[in-house]
């Protein structure tokens, strides 16, 4: 009886310590897109997204700890009009040229139970670090296709473009840009 409870109570500790170890992850970039929306004019919302995302995620989720280093290739912008696309590309937007990466670093998750549900941390952009807040819709965790485990999110903030420097158009264009990612992140073993 004595040897069943002590088998017991390691068998807890195992699988709590297992838990509680940060798990690590990679973005998936086949399934990870910043997308973003501005106000054109006051006549429509104009859309486009960033092809080329990778980075790094780590959780811990008994801990409520976490931290995420993200890089997005601006260079792969697309709104779904050539021209646009190339003018985005310029000097009055994104300067792909002198900049061709944005960066998202957040360090100071904050977690409902076990899932997170924002984060706190900075955006590099056009040579320009501010801080942003990530609001974190989790999606689920769990087995993809019986092969990898992963973690899938809808994160979303919003930004003043012309607090980065980028203020080409504004007020016309509007200054306020909503950021949407879908992400699913692949646990590394």
């Amino acid at each position: 009886m004595q040897a069943q409870l002590i088998a017991s109570l390691l068998a807890a500790g195992l699988s709590a310590a297992a838990f509680a170890a940060p798990e690590k992850f990679v973005l998936d970039a086949t399934h990870t897109y910043p997308t973003f929306e501005v106000n054109h004019m006051g006549f429509s919302i104009t859309r486009g997204m960033f092809k080329e995302t990778e980075g790094k995620l780590e959780l811990d989720r008994a801990a409520k700890t976490g931290s995420l280093d993200a890089t997005i290739n601006t260079k792969s912008i697309e709104s779904g009009h050539e021209k646009r696309d190339e003018h985005l590309r310029g000097k009055d937007f994104f300067n792909v040229a002198e900049f061709p990466t944005a960066v998202v670093k957040a360090d100071k998750f904050t977690f409902d139970s076990d899932k997170p549900v924002s984060a706190d941390g900075t955006l590099t952009m056009l040579g320009v670090t501010k801080p942003v807040k990530l609001n974190i819709v989790p999606m689920k965790c769990d087995m993809r296709m019986g092969k990898d485990f992963v973690c899938g999110a809808d994160v979303t903030t919003t930004i003043k473009r012309s607090e980065w420097g980028m203020k080409a158009y504004v007020p016309f264009v509007g200054d306020d840009v909503k950021i949407m990612v879908q992400v699913e992140a692949i646990k590394q073993k």
